[in-house]
């Protein structure tokens, strides 16, 4: 399924969009009959086309081919035909709309009595000798005419595995189906986190997985992936949560590139209102590895999403180990003594990132004693928001912002 979404101009926030499914030709412009009708007048009538490639197979190819009066810009760059990446900003002539590309997984639509009928009392033994699944997109997750999934890696208790999302030192993430849906009623999609095998054997890490866990199902904010179950399975600890449909940050700014101030801006008030979620509860917790990679934009509300609950700490517990990623850890995160300003902190190299598309640790240079970002000849970083970020990058935490409401003021005042 393709999704585009026209953008507001300056937040950059969803104001429409158009689903398209098995279509392989989308047309936009100003005529009515485009599929996409934008009534601007630096639209052009019959303004591009999108088009997707034949043969294209799971990762689907498509192209997309100017004919705009006005010229039509790929991620910021003007083109006259161009492959189309996953994400992808389009904008119809300097200063006209602005839409974003999207490729999504194409679910099956069932109603409510079909999902009850399917997946409550059906059978999938019977399902899968009566059906052949035929018909079905290589994209489909689920068989449109039994609803069962149409591929499973394997089962572990109630959650069929379809596809690993990701491996990182800690654990292995698949997306699952979970077919009793314990939290919701419904069977659901959901991410399920599997600890690997020879971090199990690491007192520390076990501390930390079971951590995440443990903080998630304390937790309950928009911005915080919801808790559904923890359990040990063949000696294996799991942990099932939310799955978040969208993409993190630092694969948004590698794929299209380094966003606008207001946008920049928007996605970290958003963060700073989930920061002080955690930093309000009791006692607060400091989240300590605030990055790029840990905010996560939702594809239906372009919200942020905090992801990564496993270095959360207590505030006022012992010092402990040093957690927190290069170029985004504050110098008392690195002795092991985070306070709520260390999350603050992560902000500022957050926000270099963001506006310049560059690695912040490119940018932190000695000063005096201290060790501070200098973004002075950085084009794309306004006066005020180098004030933002220098003050909440400041060595010592008494010199920061003090909290995260504060900081997102001072985020909010860069918008005038």
């Amino acid at each position: 399924m393709v999704i585009l979404t026209l953008l507001e101009p300056q937040q950059k926030t969803p104001l429409k969009q158009w689903c398209f499914d098995n279509s392989a030709v989308i047309r936009i412009g100003r005529a009515a009959d485009n599929h996409v009708v934008l009534s601007d007048s630096l639209v052009s009538r019959h303004h591009l086309e999108l088009r997707q490639s034949s043969g294209a197979k799971n990762d689907e190819s498509w192209q997309v081919y100017s004919q705009g009066t006005n010229g039509t810009f790929l991620n910021g760059v003007l083109v006259i035909q161009s492959p189309l990446p996953n994400n992808a900003l389009l904008q119809l002539a300097q200063g006209g709309p602005t839409l974003q590309f999207q490729i999504q997984e194409v679910l099956p639509e069932i109603s409510a009595e079909e999902e009850k009928s399917l997946y409550s009392n059906h059978d999938p033994a019977r399902a899968a000798y009566t059906c052949t699944h035929e018909g079905n997109s290589p994209r489909n997750l689920f068989c449109i005419h039994c609803g069962q999934p149409l591929s499973v890696q394997q089962t572990i208790r109630q959650y069929q595995v379809l596809r690993t999302l990701g491996q990182g030192g800690m654990g292995t993430t698949y997306l699952a189906w979970d077919t009793k849906g314990w939290m919701t009623g419904n069977p659901q999609l959901l991410v399920l986190k599997q600890m690997n095998a020879d971090m199990a054997k690491i007192a520390k890490a076990q501390e930390l997985f079971e951590r995440e866990a443990y903080t998630l199902k304390s937790l309950n904010y928009p911005g915080i992936p919801k808790y559904y179950d923890f359990f040990v399975e063949g000696g294996k600890k799991y942990l099932a949560m939310e799955l978040v449909h969208g993409q993190d940050l630092e694969k948004r700014v590698q794929t299209t590139g380094p966003v606008t101030p207001s946008q920049a801006i928007a996605w970290m008030i958003q963060t700073c209102d989930i920061l002080d979620y955690l930093h309000s509860q009791e006692p607060p917790l400091i989240h300590r590895d605030i990055k790029p990679a840990n905010l996560m934009v939702r594809n239906a509300n372009n919200q942020i999403v905090v992801l990564d609950f496993g270095a959360v700490k207590e505030i006022g517990t012992t010092p402990g180990t040093r957690i927190g990623a290069e170029g985004y850890c504050a110098p008392e995160q690195e002795r092991g003594q985070p306070l709520i300003q260390s999350d603050l902190y992560a902000i500022g190299p957050t926000l270099i990132f963001l506006l310049t598309g560059e690695n912040p640790f490119k940018f932190f240079r000695q000063k005096g004693r201290n060790f501070r970002f200098d973004v002075a000849n950085s084009p794309t970083i306004t006066p005020q928001l180098k004030d933002v970020i220098e003050c909440v990058t400041e060595p010592l935490p008494r010199d920061r912002y003090q909290t995260a409401t504060e900081l997102a003021a001072a985020l909010a005042a860069c918008k005038t």
